[in-house]
């Protein structure tokens, strides 16, 4: 997994997270156990390699009530290249 923070320099920031075809079943897995209330969050975390970056991102289970500061935006899809 790979990520990046970009500033927008506006006040606004970019997190992207970069997955390998390995890590997406992994992910459904977790968010499967969240949404079933199995676990109440997990986490993607730092290997501490290199000079800095995104130490953590912890996903939660959000109660249906709280208000929304993002929303899904799903870009076109990207054709193979094999």
């Amino acid at each position: 997994m790979q990520t990046s923070l970009e500033d927008f320099k506006t006040d606004w920031y970019g997190v992207t997270i970069g997955l390998k075809e390995s890590e997406i079943d992994s992910l459904i897995h977790n968010l499967i156990l969240l949404r079933d209330k199995v676990s109440q969050h997990f986490h993607a975390r730092s290997t501490f390699t290199g000079s800095g970056g995104i130490a953590d991102i912890e996903v939660y289970l959000a109660s249906e009530a709280s208000k929304d500061d993002m929303v899904f935006d799903y870009s076109l899809p990207i054709p193979p290249t094999k």
